[in-house]
């Protein structure tokens, strides 16, 4: 490899097999194919340096986000339904990932003032202060992520990808 060679990366070796299926099947969509398999790997990378991260708080990246949910609702309070909802989880894994958070002393469940037989997750002062503790890392490593896209790129980015989330919605 020269010095104006492009350095290898972890999709190569899928391009390659994306490459060999569509000589193989010229009907099969290569660029969409493509783009979905460079979501799942951006997928997997991230939430793999998010728990890499998050375990020197002895958190793993599904109770980050249950943490950040809860931080970022209007009123610091959510239950466990809209948390599902929000993040793509299914009832029961929310259910045992806020078991987690009580357990370590980062969430408190209350009763709804509206609805007795409805929950309340709120932070605790111990999670509020894991996530100050956290976030400084969290924002550092988001700003690595995107460091080859200006903020122009980013927000076209961000776009695109509202785009394609809808229609994978739609095919649902």
């Amino acid at each position: 490899m020269n010095r104006f060679d492009t350095p290898p990366t972890r999709f190569d070796a899928t391009e390659l097999g994306l490459q060999a299926t569509s000589r193989k099947h010229r009907s099969f969509p290569r660029q969409a194919a493509t783009v979905v398999r460079m979501v799942k790997l951006l997928h997997k990378l991230t939430v793999d340096h998010g728990n890499e991260l998050l375990r020197a708080y002895g958190l793993s990246y599904p109770e980050y986000n249950v943490l950040m949910m809860i931080d970022a609702s209007p009123d610091g309070a959510l239950n466990p339904s809209l948390i599902a909802d929000a993040a793509g989880e299914k009832s029961a894994n929310v259910t045992r990932l806020t078991n987690q958070l009580v357990d370590k002393g980062l969430i408190a469940r209350l009763p709804s003032a509206q609805d007795r037989r409805m929950s309340l997750l709120r932070l605790t002062p111990e999670g509020e202060a894991l996530i100050a503790a956290f976030l400084p890392q969290v924002n550092r490593q988001l700003h690595d992520y995107t460091r080859h896209l200006d903020a122009d790129e980013q927000a076209q980015l961000q776009q695109l990808m509202v785009k394609l989330l809808r229609g994978v919605e739609e095919s649902l």
